[in-house]
């Protein structure tokens, strides 16, 4: 089998829409594929309906203590968005590689696979691993599975390097995300007759304006901080519900995303959460027994603790140059890995600002640093 450029790499796994609603089984069949007509070992881990996979890779020697490169498959909606050209072919206009995924993280997923097969031909003395996840951008719930099963077929590495865009700067810490889905359940009666009905949407209002309470004290009492911002957030992006202007609403959803600092009790704030929607329910349902707020988890992403110089850190230093070292607020599933018992860190090209953005875009110079990091790693576990 050819062996195929970064570039080309990149083309293919672009063209394919592995957005997070839909199949990823396409992309995967392609990869694996690839990877195995180069000799190289690959397994899979499937999620529940079998709908995706989790694409796991070993190329060198079969022994342990080698260095995974993180990515996943999955990428966010260009529905609502206006892009300028395809988005799911690179375009390549004005220094700039253009099309959803280029930037989160398809980029960096392609010079991965670039280097296991290149590192697989020139032979390796120290093995390394790609780890390809699923369901990433709904909350990281993809990479704990698929990390354990890994450890179960593969020999156990080191490190990984999880290449979100970073702009090839190494990050070594980041916050710890949790995210619940709210369901606030009201009672429907005409709005002249208020007093008899639930609002879902006015009580709900409740919850959100606790949140912005919590916010304001939260930010009342901060410190300094090498995080951006210095604080613990909590948001609400989107909210639903209602059927008329003049019928109080039986329902109203929306999610509450909290992004907490290393060193804060993340699980203190959600329980403080959940003890508010326990309070507000309650209220509810004694007005009327149809009614109740209902809370789900849908996500908790462990925060990245910096480890101060521990063995991924110092490789991704060494391989950068990098004098120096960050910490981001967007959380990654660089946590997960530690929390698995790899030395972690976030290291890849683009800018995080590009990411999610209609005409996505990963600058070539960028994409071009990603690959001299990469020919760099293989040189150091020749």
């Amino acid at each position: 089998m050819n062996e195929l450029s970064a570039r080309q790499i990149l083309e293919h796994l672009v063209a394919f829409p592995t957005v997070s609603s839909d199949s990823n089984l396409a992309l995967v069949d392609w990869l694996e594929s690839y990877l195995t007509g180069h000799g190289i070992e690959c397994h899979r881990h499937w999620n529940d309906d079998r709908s995706k996979a989790a694409l796991m890779a070993h190329a060198g020697p079969r022994v342990a203590g080698g260095v995974v490169l993180s990515g996943h498959s999955d990428v966010v909606p260009v529905k609502g968005q206006v892009w300028t050209s395809d988005p799911w072919t690179v375009v390549e206009r004005d220094g700039r590689l253009y099309g959803r995924g280029t930037c989160d993280m398809k980029g960096y997923v392609a010079l991965a696979v670039w280097a296991l097969v290149r590192g697989q031909h020139a032979g390796l003395r120290r093995p390394l691993q790609l780890a390809l996840s699923y369901d990433e951008e709904v909350g990281c719930t993809g990479a704990p599975p698929m990390i354990a099963a890994m450890q179960q077929v593969l020999p156990q590495a080191e490190l990984a390097l999880i290449g979100e865009p970073s702009n090839m700067g190494v990050i070594v810490g980041h916050k710890t995300g949790i995210g619940f889905a709210v369901h606030v359940k009201g009672y429907e009666v005409h709005s002249s007759l208020l007093p008899y009905g639930v609002s879902a949407i006015m009580e709900g209002a409740r919850l959100i304006g606790w949140v912005n309470d919590r916010n304001a004290a939260l930010q009342a009492v901060a410190g300094p901080s090498v995080f951006d911002p210095p604080f613990t957030t909590l948001h609400v992006g989107m909210i639903a519900g209602g059927t008329a202007n003049n019928i109080t609403a039986a329902d109203c959803r929306f999610a509450v995303e909290m992004r907490v600092l290393p060193g804060e009790d993340h699980e203190a704030l959600a329980a403080a959460f959940e003890g508010e929607a326990a309070r507000l329910g309650a209220t509810l349902t004694a007005r009327r027994p149809e009614a109740g707020v209902h809370l789900t988890r849908f996500f908790g992403v462990p925060g990245l603790r910096p480890e101060g110089g521990g063995a991924a850190e110092a490789l991704a230093r060494r391989l950068t140059g990098a004098n120096a070292v960050g910490v981001v607020s967007y959380g990654t599933e660089a946590g997960q890995f530690q929390e698995a018992g790899y030395s972690a860190v976030v290291c890849g090209p683009g800018d995080i600002a590009q990411a999610h953005q209609a005409d996505e875009y990963l600058e070539l110079s960028e994409f071009a640093a990603g690959q001299r990091f990469m020919e760099r790693l293989l040189e150091d576990l020749a």
